[in-house]
């Protein structure tokens, strides 16, 4: 499917509205920290965001002094990004086919995009060469249990998260407060194949909890982690 019928488009004022400029709670209280202690740890320079969206975590590696380049096909999020960042630099580019030399970044970020690409395997693929040796790709993606299940009532008015058709990869319609996206449900062992015929090595993983925010949404994330952190190091 082309960008235009995964739904960003006709969504993106639902979701800058929805973001706002801090974003949401999963970004705000469970993703954010994390990605920028590995960002700060490794002391990277020049990074790639790939799904940069409305700009919000190029700005926030732009403040901890990276050069960064925000990749983004969606036209009214580019827009946004750019607007909200004037100085910053946003391209128009698909993650399959991505417009820089090999080893031109010595970190790139997939953050919760690796579920909106259509040709993940040339995406990883693209993610890869352009990484300089010794550089990092990191990822923070949704837990593929995630997106085969959901929350359920049972009978006795408990709640329980339920899982199915795990192994069938497919593209799925998800819909909240005025979005509706197209995203891909994939098995884990999907993307961990794909990543391992880069030749890239993993060195960190983690599926972080909640920290802060109101109590209860945190405890519903703490029973089913949503998330999960890689770091990808090319040799």
């Amino acid at each position: 499917m082309s960008k235009l019928e995964n739904g960003w488009e006709t969504s993106a004022a639902a979701w800058i509205s929805d973001m706002g400029e801090a974003g949401d709670f999963s970004r705000r209280h469970i993703l954010d920290a994390p990605m920028l202690a590995r960002i700060r740890e490794k002391g990277f320079t020049r990074a790639l965001d790939v799904g940069a969206g409305e700009g919000r975590f190029c700005r926030m590696m732009r403040s901890e002094g990276l050069e960064v380049i925000g990749v983004e096909p969606t036209p009214s999020l580019h827009a946004m990004a750019q607007a909200r960042d004037p100085s910053g630099t946003y391209v128009d580019a698909m993650a399959e086919n991505l417009p820089f030399e090999d080893a031109s970044f010595d970190l790139v970020v997939s953050y919760l995009t690796l579920i909106d690409i259509d040709g993940i395997k040339e995406a990883i693929g693209e993610m890869a060469r352009v990484l300089r040796p010794g550089g990092s790709l990191l990822i923070a993606n949704l837990n593929s249990f995630n997106t085969a299940g959901g929350w359920k009532t049972v009978p006795d008015g408990t709640r329980r998260f339920e899982i199915d058709n795990y192994l069938t990869e497919r593209a799925e319609w998800v819909s909240w407060r005025g979005i509706s996206i197209r995203n891909w449900h994939r098995p884990f062992h999907t993307y961990m194949r794909l990543l391992l015929d880069t030749g890239l090595r993993l060195v960190f993983f983690d599926e972080p909890a909640p920290s802060g925010g109101d109590p209860e949404v945190a405890a519903r994330y703490r029973r089913s982690p949503y998330f999960h952190i890689m770091e990808w190091k090319k040799a």
